[in-house]
């Protein structure tokens, strides 16, 4: 079968020019890999990118707070109604949902977890921690691979599991500012078993040695979850297959640099451009573990957007022609073609211009 199209219904070529700009600014290693995506899935993974972009900043950045909540959920009610409203995003986003079939639960879930940041929830346990991060990251690599023409639970799993290295990176990576506005995302049982008292550290956040070990065991989880990603790189389509790998090792590259030393109280690590270009070039040629996507369960904590997807109706696709060396095949979808044109009401057939005279 083919895969689903990305047949604009509500956006327009500006609106996709709008959401791309929206990932150059909002992340730059993310805009770089999703380059070498082939253009029929950067669109759509624009779009995607955008609706995330334009949740996270209303509801955070520019302190909207519940309210922003509410605003949102209000938008993917038209978006699902199929009548969206004028902003930029909220119709190139309806156009993805439509043509990709992503159930409403995946950007639910986004909006669950940005309303987690509204409320400035904080995290006892690793496992906590992870639902956070399934929300806010593990629902956008969902939804990433439902573009990506895959369906199976063992792909989505895996990339679940991506999302959620990636966002236990971002949080290891911005431990001195979420600090400075009050945020403390490092779970709390780990903070006091290397004797960390969270409200003291927020008072007064600085680099030790017991946080760098904290940080040590969460990189650690966000390794175990990186090197499980790759089985279901693996399994995409291969034309996308170095851009995802890409973002995969830029953004493992940004935690290991918080390994190797950088203060995350003091700075963000970033990746200089040289060493950008050197992933890049190693996504190129990146190797796949012989392990299939199903080798590891999903994570507990993925298994209700996977459960979503997998009871939602599929993208609708027109059945695909025979090659044509396939001589008797070729002729029956002819004939099933051309009954199903007969099928059609009498004024669906004609050319626009008669069907339009036809009419009383």
């Amino acid at each position: 079968m083919p895969a689903p199209t990305f047949d604009r219904r509500f956006s327009t070529p500006a609106d996709c020019a709008a959401c791309r700009q929206a990932i150059r600014q909002g992340s730059r290693s993310f805009y770089l890999a999703s380059l070498l995506l082939p253009v029929a899935i950067r669109e759509p993974a624009y779009a995607v990118y955008a609706f995330c972009r334009m949740a996270d900043d209303r509801i955070d950045t520019e302190n909207g707070g519940l309210r922003a909540v509410a605003e949102m959920r209000a938008l993917l009610d038209r978006v699902y109604a199929g009548a969206p409203g004028e902003s930029t995003v909220e119709r190139a986003f309806a156009d993805v949902v439509a043509a990709f079939a992503i159930p409403r639960a995946l950007p639910d879930a986004l909006l669950e977890g940005l309303a987690w940041d509204a409320e400035a929830r904080r995290y006892a346990t690793l496992p906590d921690l992870r639902a956070y991060a399934m929300r806010v990251a593990g629902s956008v690599g969902a939804m990433m691979t439902l573009v990506m023409d895959r369906r199976l639970p063992a792909v989505l799993a895996r990339a679940c599991d991506l999302g959620v290295a990636m966002q236990l990176t971002n949080i290891c990576r911005d431990i001195g500012e979420d600090a400075r506005a009050g945020r403390l995302y490092l779970p709390l049982d780990m903070l006091r078993r290397h004797g960390i008292d969270p409200g003291r550290f927020l008072a007064d956040p600085v680099c030790t040695p017991a946080l760098r070990a904290v940080v040590a065991d969460l990189l650690a989880e966000a390794e175990r979850l990186y090197d499980r990603s790759l089985g279901g790189i693996a399994a995409l389509p291969a034309s996308t297959r170095i851009g995802i790998s890409a973002a995969r090792l830029l953004y493992r590259e940004i935690g290991r640099g918080v390994s190797a030393g950088i203060d995350p109280v003091a700075r963000r690590s970033v990746v200089a451009t040289p060493r950008k270009l050197a992933l890049l070039l190693e996504s190129v040629g990146q190797t796949y573990p012989p392990e299939a996507p199903s080798a590891w369960p999903a994570l507990d904590e993925a298994r209700g957007m996977i459960h979503a997807v997998v009871r939602s109706a599929p993208p609708l696709r027109s059945p695909s022609m025979p090659p044509w060396w396939r001589v008797e095949a070729r002729a029956l979808r002819m004939v099933e073609l051309l009954h199903s044109f007969q099928r059609r009401p009498r004024e669906e057939r004609l050319p626009f211009g008669e069907a339009q005279r036809s009419k009383p």
